[in-house]
């Protein structure tokens, strides 16, 4: 890249690392709670105006009653036995990140698909903001199209790039970069 770079980091560079402690004892004790499949009581972590922003297929929540009703139930819905792992957590400040998987039964529909009673591995990854001992943003990545995968349904129609992982496929090189 030639010229003026943009601005890194603008929303976590003044971050108070004496909070570091609060925002990992809320997340961890906000990941127990959806663990426990609590819904009504989730107040107890997030703020009554947080953000939850997701990757397309989850949509974006403003506000706890959006998250409750909007994600959480919904998720609930269609998928049962649900565990949330979290692999691995990093903690900064008012700011916390994770990535993990959620083991689950699809016991109902989700994103048309009837209940096939499938184990399935929910995988992502997910930002936090905390603030005034709630979470106020939440950025979220879901990885929908490999759970349809599991589902036998492939949203890339067999375009996907695994198929230049199996050898399926070479790649054409551009002269653009």
């Amino acid at each position: 890249m030639k010229g003026s770079r943009p601005q890194q980091a603008a929303l976590s560079r003044s971050t108070d690392l004496n909070k570091t402690k609060e925002t990992r004892d809320i997340i961890e004790r906000m990941v127990d709670g959806l663990n426990d499949h609590r819904i009504d009581d989730m107040g107890e972590f997030f703020a009554e105006t947080f953000r939850w922003m997701g990757n397309y297929g989850c949509g974006t929540k403003h506000g706890l009653k959006q998250f409750q009703d909007n994600w959480q139930r919904p998720f609930q819905a269609a998928f049962s036995d649900k565990i949330c792992v979290d692999e691995a957590r990093l903690f900064m400040g008012e700011w916390a990140a994770a990535f993990g998987r959620q083991e689950a039964t699809h016991s109902g529909t989700f994103m048309g698909i009837a209940p096939t009673g499938k184990r399935v591995t929910i995988r992502y990854m997910d930002f936090w903001k905390v603030e005034d001992g709630r979470i106020t943003d939440n950025w979220v990545m879901v990885d929908f199209p490999d759970v349809m995968a599991q589902l036998g349904v492939d949203v890339f129609k067999g375009e996907g790039w695994e198929a230049y992982d199996r050898g399926e496929k070479t790649s054409s090189t551009s002269g653009g970069l």
